[in-house]
């Protein structure tokens, strides 16, 4: 199947131009991990992109003489040689599918609207920032391929730079993996979630709680790699499938203590495969912990819809409805700021996807 995505050579007229992306982070709340070769992912997982906190990519292409695609990487201005090895091996990867990209010199400048290492996943809107001005060059050289065939390989070839990457390409909330609950699911790109959602999960919000800013010891690639023979990996699959049938449910009757319940079981269950892994690490801090039990007895308290996630790393995501933003603003600054790192918290919300600028 991944043959469809193969370049068809075109009569090439196109000698040189300019492609501008953003494309959003997003947070998944049913989780990805564990992976099979070539960024197939073990189970399905379901996210939603966020708004404010995006990567814009622009790109300019021109043709060149030799028969070899050469690329120089900037982000925030400042040129960048230690990336472009991650980004060697990436164009190394898609070069069978874009070779088109073969006699083009790139120059990619790269920004992000939040700050490095404060718990955002910058990777998958970076390399779904980067695919679809990838995209753009293919679509200028075959002007026929059509909106769906254009998104949809963009996720594709998002996917094989960083797996979660490939849900950041159309935004809202986006499906990951082959599900029979879904018809048209898929583990090579992501597809917009297709199902009923109340109203009540169309406005979330997500504050991004800064617990430790220091880039991590042990990376989710690492993460990954050990879900291959962790004791307790085929029991996972089995979980996530559940989790995402029980969201499923949630999200279509608005079920908001069914949604909690799954969310923080998927966060929790991530960090456990990691403490259980071989070899176990740790990624929590205390100050995770502390930040959760205050949301425990928050809720308990107050009966606040609001619950939390966790990505790979100590970093907690708050997420509530919008119609509570006032109060849980509220309850961050007086109870849980204390334990952010200078204090530190970033406001987003759900948005929309990736933006052509």
């Amino acid at each position: 199947m991944q043959n469809e995505f193969i370049y068809i050579k075109k009569k090439n007229n196109v000698l040189s131009g300019i492609t501008h992306w953003k494309s959003p982070s997003n947070i998944a709340l049913i989780k990805y991990w564990g992976k099979k070769s070539n960024q197939i992912p073990a189970n399905p997982s379901l996210s939603f992109s966020l708004n404010n906190c995006f990567t814009s990519t622009k790109v300019s292409f021109s043709k060149t003489k030799i028969d070899l695609l050469d690329f120089n990487f900037f982000f925030h201005g400042k040129r960048e040689q230690s990336f472009e090895n991650k980004l060697k091996n990436y164009f190394d990867n898609i070069l069978i599918y874009c070779s088109f990209l073969k006699g083009f010199k790139l120059k990619i400048e790269s920004t992000n609207s939040f700050p490095h290492s404060s718990g955002i996943a910058s990777s998958a809107s970076s390399f779904a920032a980067l695919s679809l001005c990838i995209m753009d060059i293919e679509k200028k050289i075959n002007p026929s391929i059509s909106e769906n065939d254009f998104f949809r390989k963009a996720s594709f070839l998002a996917r094989l730079g960083s797996g979660s990457a490939c849900r950041s390409i159309k935004g809202f909330y986006s499906l990951w993996g082959q599900s029979d609950l879904f018809e048209k699911s898929s583990n090579l790109f992501s597809v917009k979630y297709s199902d009923e959602i109340k109203n009540v999960f169309k406005s979330l919000h997500d504050t991004v709680l800064i617990v430790d800013k220091k880039k991590k010891k042990f990376s989710s690639t690492q993460g990954h790699k050990l879900m291959q023979n962790h004791i307790f990996s085929e029991a996972r699959v089995s979980q996530a499938k559940v989790n995402l049938s029980l969201l499923k449910n949630a999200l279509k009757f608005g079920d908001f203590n069914l949604f909690i319940k799954v969310v923080e079981s998927e966060a929790l269950s991530l960090h456990a495969l990691m403490m259980t892994s071989d070899p176990q690490f740790i990624l929590m801090k205390p100050n995770t912990l502390n930040i959760i039990n205050k949301i425990w007895d928050f809720r308990k308290k107050t009966k606040t819809n609001i619950c939390f996630t966790l990505d790979a790393g100590a970093n907690v995501h708050l997420i509530y409805p919008k119609k509570e933003f006032e109060s849980v603003q509220n309850f961050i600054i007086s109870d849980l700021s204390v334990f952010c790192e200078s204090g530190k918290f970033i406001n987003d919300m759900i948005g929309n996807g990736s933006l052509k600028l």
